[in-house]
């Protein structure tokens, strides 16, 4: 499956996190979870962060209530599991290349997902540009 053109949801009014389109999850016995589908969030500070920088900043959000985060995989980059206890929602987070995406989990929805960016947002003192792609 291709994935469509990345777009802006932010034209100058507050980020609009509507979903459209959630993966769907298999099971495979021996290869694990995959998805297929699904959208991204990518949120870009519009003053430079290099990804150390945003990977302190984004484990600074996580730190504090109401986030519980897992970051287990031994990937080249950060990767985190992250729930919000307030709004349910389970996404996953991951820093690569100056920017923060947001990967949309089957029952993600866009509580969370606005949460945890007003969150950065708060934390960071800049403005963020924040694009979706779905796939």
């Amino acid at each position: 499956m291709r994935s469509r053109p990345t777009v802006p949801v932010d034209d100058g009014n507050p980020p609009d996190f509507t979903v459209p389109e959630h993966p769907t999850r298999t099971y495979r016995r021996h290869a694990g979870v995959e998805y297929d589908g699904g959208t991204v969030f990518s949120l870009r500070p519009r003053t430079e962060y290099d990804d150390p920088a945003l990977t302190d900043l984004v484990e600074g959000v996580l730190e504090r209530p109401p986030y519980r985060y897992g970051d287990w995989f031994d990937l080249p980059m950060p990767l985190y599991l992250v729930h919000d206890d307030r709004t349910g929602d389970t996404f996953r987070t991951a820093i690569r290349d100056g920017t923060i995406e947001l990967h949309v989990l089957p029952a993600t929805e866009s509580d969370g997902l606005r949460a945890f960016y007003e969150r950065v947002v708060e934390s960071s003192g800049t403005e963020w540009q924040v694009r979706r792609r779905t796939d």
